[in-house]
């Protein structure tokens, strides 16, 4: 891919260039790959799948807190499940959250509603 150069389409139908290549020089194509851990979750063994640069995010935030992946995955669910009932899609959850910590320790915090 020519950078700057691939076109897209503009809504319409109409290719437009994009002017910022989303794949970085050296893109790790290995951090796409899904990876599915059982994981044990305030207790009960489940299996969550995602992408490998999904964990080693998660595996950054243990480091952090001092605990393992399932502890802080058991402190993520046991806290939606307090303070918002529950979610539907945990595994969406976890990208989200390993998402908003990476923009924080990036200094581009992102509020919600």
């Amino acid at each position: 891919m020519i950078q700057g150069k691939e076109p897209r389409e503009d809504g319409c139908g109409r290719l437009q260039s994009i002017r910022v290549d989303p794949f970085v020089r050296g893109f790790n194509m290995q951090l796409a790959r899904p990876l599915a851990r059982s994981i044990r979750l305030n207790g009960f063994a489940t299996c969550l799948r995602l992408e490998q640069v999904y964990w080693d995010i998660l595996g950054d935030m243990a480091h952090l807190n001092s605990c393992s992946i399932s502890t802080l995955l058991s402190h993520v669910d046991r806290e939606v499940h307090l303070r918002h009932g529950g979610v539907r899609n945990f595994s969406g959850l976890v990208r989200v959250v390993c998402v908003v910590h990476s923009l924080k320790d990036a200094g581009m915090e992102h509020g919600g509603a």
